[in-house]
């Protein structure tokens, strides 16, 4: 895998809103702003000499990632890809990264070969779901243009597979892959084929390409933890020593949290190109996305605070001590009675489909070139979740550190985990989840060589969109404990014990009984009515319980109901038009030159939910609509410096703005009145409190917004060799995230309400340094040796939203890592191809708590993380490549920390992730 900052094999035009088709290499290339022309280079050394041209050609500011062959990248997905890219910074769960930031920010707009792509009701497009074996390259551009899809407020990533008209002639190529996971012991399939050919025929040069890609990996992620809700010892618990008072906080619970699960991704993708003569160029492309999950997810909770209210008793606290010099904050204990431990298994099966076709045109004249491209796309996630709950039979010993090595770890003891007579069936759970998506978008550009030595360039182009999305969800919970009901007696055959996923000995207790995942997904309507019966025997022994009646009308029927309070649809059409122009001139020996546009676009938008409100008993669904018109103009202007042959300067400012997710619009709000005991006396001196809670989206979100202010200076000291220093400011306004505020409303009063809300304002500024080259220096031996790094420095900050006091102080944006390195050292020579390569964030910001004096601190953070991987090919052929690689080599816990007091802390969670080991067999025949 190689990187443009580093080294580049293909990258998409941003010329035009969509990449024409790519054309043989002795086809005069298309005059446009960033045209980046596929060059076929399969040599390590040759793609570093080609991805340095054009970076240092290139008009726009970008990094890409690509495969100097088929199916060689080593990454499973396209965002683990990005993750070496310079500026880039990605969050993993599940053993996979999930979660992509350019240069700190989450607002990222997604297309396919450059045009818009998107995932159910998402506005952006899961890159996870994307497997690397079928990519021909990723592009990240950091800052826009008016040419090009509207890039999110972070930047736009453009995900590229390949064309027939990229190849000479026939072409197979592909390969298998299989890999290892040292947590869950399995062994996973991994492939993909690329079929193309191109024919010369009386209408005209014809390309077809087929590509099918299939991708699995089994997971098993293990947890330590101790929560993060911080209690003081209860009054009647009974403690020991004495000496260390009544007065200390401790978490409220510790716990093991295991996730895993299989995911296999089927894929495809096809291409049709028709070359009737030499201006005209017709294609057609499409792709299908799939994903599949079958999830396992293993959680226990070990209550150290609360009561039996069986025995009517508070736990037991010997064996007491504190943290080094604190008196009210315990580093451990051993706890007896209170409250049994909490199990349970959740089980899922979920599923993505994604589609997606297109036909566009290009021709090309003289002087003007004309292009077009009409896309339909329909997309849809649905899942399902059967959760089985236990808990134990009676509280046993419990022995904990809240601190050891980094986390909490405990034992269990006087308790025999093995026998089923251990446990209880505590309640079942299900949920169904449906969201949606679907759109139409259509584009035309215009490109005119002036023939202007000053002026050489002029682009014009239309845009327009029409999407939908939807969600819908429906879950029921049957709570069935009072009955003391044995687990072993449910309908989900032999009980079995957990996966122990922990790596070295801190952790004590590890394993417990629970029915394996097919036992539970597989018998869910023997589940539903055993809770259906419990249900009747809890509504007969309650009959004044309206709860027990409504959970057992909920599961009168055979699927989960569907909840129309708070579900949401949405249509939104956008139109845009854009002009741009090239200039160039001299002064003395310095050239200049760059781009001057602007776009404008027009937002038209519908979105419908509706509200479930419940006071005086009476609950009610109203529907809400709301709409929004709004329109942007985005403008853009580049300039180019180059004082002598081997360095260049370049400054540019662009304006973006990112649309707010269609599930944050969503109008409806869950309002619930508090209800009071009239028989208790109300404190006047108490601070008020709401006649009702709420929570929803908010359709008064405004866009997201940035004006971006770039620098940067290239040097190239040979052909395969640069130092790159670029710097970045952006001025920004309206981060969304969930805040908790109190309005007072004319119909219910004081009501607490927790909803996404604009931020205030906001700035993020920093600076990247790259550097690439072959060792060709070193004795005779050794020039095959390579090295590249880079590091990317990032200091952001915002404030909290107008309604909430947004002129206080600027705080630390959230997921925001200061530092990011990449450094790799590669060697390529005599068909030996190896790569080691490491990458580390600095610790960021989860969220923030208010210290008593008003301020913003760090509530919880995440310590930094660092990853190193290998890999290593050998060329038995021209043919045939065999290939051996390990991720995740460090395999370094992921760990954070919870600052429940500006001085006090606690660990949150110990996560140990897999290592992977995988071999594989390439093959390519034809050009």
């Amino acid at each position: 895998m190689l990187s443009v900052a580093p080294m580049a094999l293909l990258a998409m035009p941003a010329a035009a809103q969509t990449a024409p088709p790519a054309h043989k290499s002795s086809d005069k290339p298309v005059a446009e702003a960033s045209a980046v022309d596929e060059v076929v280079v399969t040599g390590l050394r040759e793609s570093l000499r080609s991805a340095q041209q054009i970076k240092r050609n290139s008009d726009a500011i970008l990094d890409a990632v690509v495969a100097e062959d088929i199916g060689k990248l080593p990454d499973n997905t396209a965002a683990e890809t990005l993750a070496r890219i310079t500026g880039v910074q990605v969050e993993r769960f599940s053993d996979e990264a999930n979660r992509v930031l350019i240069r700190g920010l989450p607002d990222v707009a997604t297309t396919y070969n450059g045009r818009e792509i998107f995932t159910a009701e998402l506005r952006r497009v899961q890159l996870q779901d994307f497997p690397a074996q079928a990519l021909a390259g990723i592009e990240v551009y950091k800052s826009g243009t008016a040419d090009i899809v509207e890039p999110g407020l972070a930047g736009l990533i453009n995900v590229r597979t390949r064309r027939p008209f990229d190849f000479k002639d026939w072409f197979v190529g592909g390969g298998v892959r299989g890999t290892y996971n040292d947590q869950t012991k399995k062994y996973d399939p991994n492939g993909n084929i690329l079929v193309s050919n191109r024919w010369d025929t009386p209408i005209g040069e014809i390309g077809v390409l087929a590509n099918a890609t299939y991708a699995q990996s089994q997971y098993r992620n293990g947890v330590r933890y101790n929560n993060q809700d911080i209690s003081t010892v209860s009054p009647a618990s009974s403690v020991s020593p004495a000496s260390v008072g009544h007065s200390f906080r401790y978490p409220h619970s510790v716990g093991l949290y295991n996730d895993g699960g299989k995911r296999f991704r089927p894929s495809g993708n096809i291409a049709l190109q028709w070359r009737p003569n030499d201006k005209l160029e017709v294609y057609f492309d499409g792709i299908y996305q799939g994903y599949r999950g079958r999830q396992a997810t293993d959680n226990l909770d070990v209550n150290l605070r609360d009561w039996d209210s069986t025995v009517q008793q508070d736990p037991t606290l010997t064996n007491v001590t504190l943290v080094p010099g604190t008196t009210d904050q315990a580093a451990g204990f051993t706890k007896t009675g209170g409250v049994a431990p909490q199990a349970y298994r959740s089980t899922g099966a979920d599923h993505t489909n994604t589609y997606q076709g297109a036909v566009g045109a290009t021709w090309r004249g003289d002087r003007l070139t004309l292009s077009t491209d009409l896309a339909y796309e329909d997309s849809e996630y649905e899942a399902r979740n059967w959760s089985l709950d236990s808990a134990f039979a009676s509280p046993p010993t419990v022995v904990v550190k809240f601190n050891e090595k980094d986390g909490a770890a405990f034992d269990i003891t006087n308790f025999n985990a093995a026998d089923p007579a251990s446990y209880l069936w505590r309640g079942y759970y299900e949920r169904h989840y449906i969201a949606k998506g679907s759109g139409v978008q259509w584009r035309g550009d215009a490109v005119f060589n002036t023939g202007s030595s000053w002026l050489p360039e002029l682009k014009f182009g239309l845009r327009f969109t029409d999407r939908d999305a939807s969600l819908i969800q429906g879950s029921r919970y049957a709570w069935v404990l009072p009955l003391k009901l044995p687990l072993a007696g449910l309908p989900v055959g032999e009980l079995q014990m957990v996966a122990d996923p922990f790596r070295g000995n801190s952790q004590g207790f590890t394993q417990y009984l629970m029915p394996t995942r097919d036992g539970i997904a597989g018998n869910f309507t023997g589940l539903q009515q055993r809770s259906i019966a419990a249900l009747q025997q809890l509504v007969a022994l309650n009959p004044n319980d309206q709860g027990y009646k409504d959970t057992l009308k909920a599961f009168s029927s055979p699927d989960v109901p569907l909840d129309q309070g708070g579900a949401f649809s949405a249509t939104e059409q956008s139109y845009a038009e854009y002009a741009q122009a090239k200039y160039n001139f001299d002064v003395g020996s310095v050239a200049f030159d760059g781009v001057i546009g602007v776009r404008v676009v027009q937002t038209l938008g519908e979105f419908s939910g509706t509200s479930r409100v419940s006071v005086n008993g009476v609950t009610s669904l109203i529907p809400r609509t709301i709409r929004q018109n709004y329109t942007d103009v985005l403008p853009n202007v580049s300039l180019r410096i180059r004082p002598i042959d081997k360095l260049q300067l370049r400054v540019g400012y662009t304006q973006t703005r990112t649309r707010v997710d269609f599930g944050a619009l969503n109008p409806s709000l869950n309002v619930t009145q508090v209800v009071r005991d009239p028989t208790q006396p109300i404190d006047p001196n108490a601070p008020p409190q709401p006649n009702a809670y709420g929570s929803g989206g908010n359709p008064d979100l405004l866009p997201l917004t940035s004006n971006n202010y770039d620098v940067s200076a290239e040097y190239y000291f040979s052909s395969t060799g640069s130092i790159t220093v670029a710097g970045f400011y952006r001025d920004l306004f309206g981060f969304t995230s969930n805040y908790t505020r109190r309005v007072q409303d004319p119909v219910y009063g004081l009501i607490e309400i927790n909803r996404p809300e604009n931020s205030g304002a906001g700035k993020i500024k920093g600076f990247e340094v790259g550097a690439q080259t072959f060792l060709d220096f070193l004795p005779e031996a050794f020039k095959g040796f390579g090295v590249q790094g880079n590091v990317t420095y990032i200091d952001g900050k915002n404030q909290f939203p107008t309604v909430l006091g947004g002129d206080a102080d600027y705080v630390r944006i959230t997921g925001l890592s200061k530092w990011t390195y990449n450094a790799a050292l590669f060697y390529e020579r005599n068909g030996v191809t190896g790569r080691i390569s490491y990458n580390r964030r600095s610790p960021w910001v989860n969220y923030y708590r208010q210290a008593p004096d008003g301020s913003q601190y760090t509530g919880v953070g995440v310590k930094a993380i660092s990853r190193l991987d290998a890999s290593l090919s050998y060329d038995i052929s021209k043919h045939l490549t065999i290939s051996a690689d390990v991720s995740n080599l460090l395999a370094k816990p992921f760990e954070n920390i919870n600052n429940y007091q500006p001085d006090r802390t606690y660990p949150v969670d110990v996560r140990y992730e897999g290592r992977y080991y995988g071999l594989g067999l390439r093959f390519r025949f034809g050009e």
